[in-house]
């Protein structure tokens, strides 16, 4: 079309050319005529300016366009100006699209968009991970098609989304359990949100099995205790027989009480996440009073050795840190057969400028599979022996947090048949500088 009018437009010129170079030559009688001729032949720049136009529509660079004069720069203005209107909106509108799908694919949960057909429209990177779907492959396939687990078919088959859907050992390891809903909108669309609730299941399951715990730790002691007050009521024992009994029975009071008392410093410890405080706790007086507690404690079945290799003392709440240590060195008496050595050491590791705190003891030692879940509530290598030695299974649990909130790390070093090494190391913000007098 270009062309055709473009090789007419250049007759017409060639015609008016001609006509005016004959003007020169023929009378003047002729003029008038050939100006009324020339007046009423076809618009040549009108169809010169629409070749120029389709020229730039179709290279979509119209409003790059120069304007011509007349009546057609004005016209061409307005189509110039309307283009460049358009292409702005659909720009900010691009711009809105992408912002929305980069908030969605930041999204933790995973999102996945269905029409009217159930086939997918799009979803994120989430939902690719937890259903082993690829959008770019999966696009306007059927959902049902690509997740062939029961339930999720069961569940869209109902058409019953009021209720989430809890599906377990999703993703690439198959260790994932997420919990999905879908949600109608649009022209019978859905949106299926999907939700990673792993954590939330070991979180229920820790709370379930901490109540079982608490239940079966008190649940020893009161019958020991109810099967002594029976005892006592329901018999005429000697005095002698009768001390014995209450001895026992003040036994498990006490087990009670340091059980109570543990659950409650851990819930005061769990629920407070900021850091400690930072008075200066004088390491000195604190091995002083550790090590009377523990000799105590140990009635001369044991050797220690207590040092104190370092003059610097720390930041931190003292009421906290000699809970931290009593326990670690409670743990090395408890385990620790009699006549065993259990070496209490506080020192300055001069390479990364941290203070450490280790207890070794020469006890039977731990495999290594239990090291990693010894810091657990309640968790025990030798139940048996726990409950012997009179422990609540909380001790390394309340360590783990005091040195927690002290920015504190937890070592735990163990060969089996050889003993164990706790150590906390502090970092050099919680040490309080060693000054020389002048």
């Amino acid at each position: 079309m270009v062309s055709a009018l473009t090789r007419f437009a250049l007759l017409i010129g060639l015609a008016l050319i001609a006509a005016f170079i004959t003007l020169e030559v023929w009378s003047a009688q002729w003029a008038i005529p050939l100006g009324i001729f020339i007046i009423s032949a076809p618009p040549i720049y009108s169809y010169i300016n629409l070749a120029r136009l389709k020229k730039y529509i179709l290279s979509d660079s119209l409003e790059k366009m120069s304007l011509p004069s007349g009546y057609w720069e004005e016209v061409l203005f307005r189509l110039q100006r309307l283009i460049k209107n358009q292409k702005q909106k659909l720009l900010t509108i691009e711009r809105q699209h992408n912002t929305f799908i980069e908030a969605f694919q930041a999204s933790p949960n995973g999102l996945v968009m269905l029409d009217e057909n159930d086939q997918i429209e799009w979803c994120n990177s989430i939902a690719e991970q937890f259903f082993g779907l690829i959008y770019k492959r999966d696009v306007m396939q059927r959902i049902n098609f690509l997740i062939r687990r029961p339930e999720f078919i069961q569940y869209f088959t109902k058409r019953n989304f009021e209720e989430p859907l809890l599906m377990e050992r999703m993703g690439p390891s198959s260790s994932i359990s997420v919990m999905l809903q879908a949600f109608p909108f649009g022209q019978k669309r859905h949106l299926i949100l999907v939700q990673n609730v792993t954590d939330l299941q070991k979180a229920d399951a820790m709370r379930r099995d901490f109540v079982a715990n608490v239940s079966h730790e008190m649940r020893t002691p009161i019958t020991v205790l109810m099967g002594f007050l029976e005892t006592v009521q329901s018999l005429d024992l000697p005095k002698d027989q009768q001390d014995q009994y209450f001895e026992m029975m003040m036994a498990q009071a006490i087990r009670m009480k340091s059980l109570v008392e543990d659950l409650l410093t851990l819930a005061n410890l769990e629920s407070n996440s900021l850091p400690a405080i930072t008075k200066p706790v004088h390491i000195k007086t604190l091995m002083a009073l550790l090590k009377n507690d523990v000799e105590a404690l140990s009635m001369g079945r044991h050797s220690f050795t207590f040092e104190a290799l370092s003059q610097q003392d720390l930041l931190g709440d003292e009421r906290e840190v000699l809970s931290a240590f009593s326990n670690l060195v409670s743990n090395a008496i408890r385990y620790t057969p009699d006549a065993g050595l259990i070496d209490v050491k506080w020192s300055f590791n001069a390479e990364d400028g941290q203070g450490e705190f280790s207890v070794t003891d020469t006890g039977p030692g731990i495999a290594a599979e239990h090291l990693s879940r010894l810091t657990e509530r309640f968790y025990r290598v030798d139940r048996s022996r726990s409950r012997d030695t009179g422990g609540t299974g909380l001790g390394l649990a309340i360590v783990k947090h005091i040195a927690s909130r002290h920015q504190a790390q937890l070592i735990i070093e163990s060969t089996p048949g050889r003993g164990s090494t706790f150590m906390l190391r502090f970092p050099k913000e919680r040490l309080i500088p060693i000054t020389h007098p002048a």
